[in-house]
């Protein structure tokens, strides 16, 4: 209905009208409580076992991530011993067979330097994979090199025992790496079910709030507009204020509440103040 065919209404009219929404909802509220209970006792356990998988998704991609810190955090500590005792050797004659390419490669420097990158900077998924792959080629190689190297230097075999061990470290935490970033992708659809379902069950709560709070009020608005039918729209009481005010102010030669408000903000934009 129009603005037209509402001013064109009595306002007996337009009460009878309002009552009668108030009687349906009153009628038909009932069932759309009953349907969105029975939507939300739907919902609720289906998150609670979405939530309860996310949990676990989450709880494995943290236990992978410390693996991974902890295990690049203790070859990082190995760096300085391997490289010294490697330095010493190198002084001492010990490392005369060392494979020129490999000393070009400055196995230590270079590891130390995608440590700090990776420390230091923020980096995604495939910036940190780059440099996660750069490291495992090194430690390759110098297994590969460590594999040749038979000597009963005492100096010889610690840094042979620490290489290894940091390498093995290194390894576990590219493999802690990998098994994380697969968890986090195994993750990722069950994150987007569950928010789906939250915000499913918020907006059914949300519309049972709204029905319960509607059928509170519907005896309360019928009895008003009853009462209005049969004592008028004057002021006849406490809560209830005269309705038709604005109508006899027009027939008087006032103005309606729609142009005094309009007048209210045309001066308001002209003397430039804000809403």
């Amino acid at each position: 209905m129009g603005d037209s065919e509402l001013l064109e209404l009595s306002p007996n009219e337009l009460a009878g009208a309002l009552l009668q929404r108030r009687l349906m909802l009153k009628e038909s509220l009932p069932g759309v409580i009953r349907n969105l209970e029975a939507n939300e006792e739907e919902i609720s356990p289906k998150l609670e076992r979405i939530e309860s998988s996310f949990e676990t998704a989450n709880k494995k991609v943290a236990e992978l991530k410390l693996k991974r810190d902890e295990s690049q955090s203790s070859a990082r500590a190995l760096i300085p011993d391997v490289k010294s005792t490697r330095e010493k050797l190198m002084e001492d004659g010990g490392m005369k067979s060392l494979d020129p390419k490999w000393k070009k490669e400055r196995l230590f420097e270079q590891l130390e330097e995608i440590e700090q990158q990776i420390q230091t900077s923020a980096l995604d998924h495939k910036a940190e994979k780059t440099l996660i792959e750069r490291r495992r080629k090194i430690i390759s190689e110098n297994d590969r090199w460590l594999k040749d190297r038979k000597d009963a230097n005492p100096d010889m075999a610690r840094y042979i025992e620490n290489s290894r061990i940091m390498s093995q470290l290194y390894k576990t935490a590219d493999k802690s790496h990998r098994d994380m970033i697969e968890a986090v992708e195994r993750a990722q659809p069950i994150y987007e079910k569950r928010s789906r379902l939250q915000n499913e069950l918020r907006e059914v709560r949300s519309q049972l709030d709204r029905a319960r709070e509607l059928l509170l009020q519907s005896d309360k608005a019928i009895n008003y507009w009853e009462k209005r039918l049969v004592e008028g729209f004057d002021d006849i009481g406490p809560g209830f204020s005269d309705l038709l005010v604005g109508m006899k102010r027009v027939a008087n030669g006032g103005k309606s509440s729609f142009a005094k408000k309009g007048k209210n903000k045309v001066s308001k934009l002209v003397s430039g103040e804000e809403e």
